[in-house]
C-alpha cells in the first residue's frame, strides 16, 4: 500500500518546495565524499573509495532514521511514506519540462532556452525552437527510467525484502554520484569511473523493463509502435550510455522524430549519432505525447507490481 501512496503523492504533488528534499541531502553527502577522496593521487582508487563511502553513510543515515521513527508506528509510516515519495520524480519531471514548451508557445525563445537548461546537460543558449523541443522530449524519455522506473524497480525489490526505503535510497545515491562525478570530463575521467560504470550496471534491468513497457504504452496509446520497434532494434546502442539509448530510441520511433546528434556541452562541441528518423518536425504536441508515454509506462509498471503481489499472495 505504501508504494502506491508514494506514487500517487509524487504524481499529484511533485517535489516539495518548502520542506527539505532528502535527495538534496544525499547530494551533500556525495559532495563531502568528493572533498575527502578527490585529493588522493590515485584517482581511480579514490573514486571507488568515494563510491563505497557514500553508500555506507547513506545506509547508516537511513538505519538511524528508521530506528528513531520506529519508536512510534504512525511516525514510522509517515517518515517512510515521505522518503519514498521524494525518491520519485514523476510529477516534478512533468512540471519542469512543461516550462520550456509553454515559453515556446508564447514565442519566448530566450525563456525556453533558460528553462530547458535546468533539465538538460547541453549548452542551450543557441538552441532553436526545434532543438528545444527535441532536448525536452529526450529528457522525458531518459528520466522516465532514471527518475521513475529505476527507483520504483529498487523500491519494489526492497519491498519484497522488507527494506524498500534502504534499497531505493542506495539506488538514488548511485544515481546522484553518477550525475555529479560521472561526466566524461578531464577532471572526473578517472575519479568518476566507478560511479558511472556501477550506475550503468544498476540501470541495466530497469532500462530494459522500461523500454518494453514504453513500447506497450505506445501500442495502447495508438502511436506508431511498429516504427518504435524498428528504431529500438536499430538505434538502441547508438547512445554513449548502454541504457539511455533504449528509452530514447523508443520515444524517437513512437513519435517519428530524430533525437540525439551533435551538441555543445560546457563549451565543447561533441559529435554524437542521431537516434531515429526525422519523419516530421517536432511540435509541442509531440512533447505532450511523450508525457503520455511516460504516464502509461509508469501505470504499466504499477500493474506489473500489483500482479507480482497477487501471485505471491495466491
Amino acid at each position: 500500500m505504501i508504494i502506491y501512496l508514494a506514487v500517487l503523492m509524487d504524481f499529484f504533488l511533485g517535489d516539495p518546495k518548502s520542506i527539505p528534499h532528502p535527495v538534496i541531502f544525499v547530494g551533500k553527502i556525495v559532495s563531502l565524499g568528493e572533498k575527502i577522496f578527490y585529493p588522493m593521487k590515485n584517482k581511480k582508487l579514490a573514486g571507488f573509495l568515494f563510491f563505497f563511502f557514500n553508500l555506507a553513510v547513506v545506509a547508516a543515515v537511513i538505519a538511524v532514521i528508521l530506528y528513531l521513527a520506529g519508536l512510534q508506528k504512525y511516525i514510522y509510516f509517515i517518515v517512510n511514506l515521505y522518503l519514498l515519495y521524494t525518491s520519485l520524480s514523476w510529477g516534478s519531471l512533468k512540471k519542469e519540462t512543461s516550462y520550456p514548451i509553454k515559453a515556446l508557445e508564447e514565442n519566448n525563445l530566450d525563456a525556453a532556452r533558460t528553462y530547458v537548461s535546468y533539465v538538460v546537460g547541453r549548452d542551450t543558449e543557441n538552441l532553436n525552437p526545434e532543438e528545444v523541443l527535441e532536448a525536452t522530449i529526450e529528457t522525458v524519455g531518459e528520466n522516465t527510467i532514471d527518475g521513475i522506473i529505476a527507483p520504483l524497480f529498487y523500491m519494489v525489490i526492497g519491498y519484497f525484502c522488507g527494506l524498500p526505503l534502504l534499497f531505493v535510497y542506495l539506488y538514488k545515491t548511485i544515481n546522484t554520484m553518477d550525475s555529479m562525478v560521472g561526466y566524461k570530463s578531464e577532471k572526473y575521467h578517472a575519479f568518476g569511473f566507478a560511479a558511472a560504470k556501477i550506475d550503468d550496471v544498476f540501470n541495466y534491468l530497469p532500462a530494459r523493463i522500461g523500454a518494453i513497457l514504453m513500447l506497450l504504452a505506445g501500442i495502447i496509446l495508438g502511436y506508431n509502435w511498429r516504427n518504435g520497434w524498428k528504431i529500438f532494434k536499430r538505434d538502441r546502442y547508438k547512445h554513449s550510455s548502454p541504457n539511455s539509448g533504449l528509452s530514447e530510441s523508443i520515444f524517437a520511433g513512437l513519435l517519428g522524430l530524430r533525437l540525439g546528434g551533435p551538441h555543445t556541452y560546457f563549451g565543447e562541441y561533441m559529435v554524437k549519432p542521431y537516434i531515429g528518423d526525422a519523419l516530421k518536425k517536432p511540435e509541442a504536441a509531440d512533447y505532450r505525447k511523450s508525457c503520455r508515454i511516460m504516464d502509461m509506462t509508469v501505470l504499466l509498471f504499477m500493474v506489473l507490481f500489483l500482479g507480482l503481489e497477487l501471485i505471491l499472495w495466491i
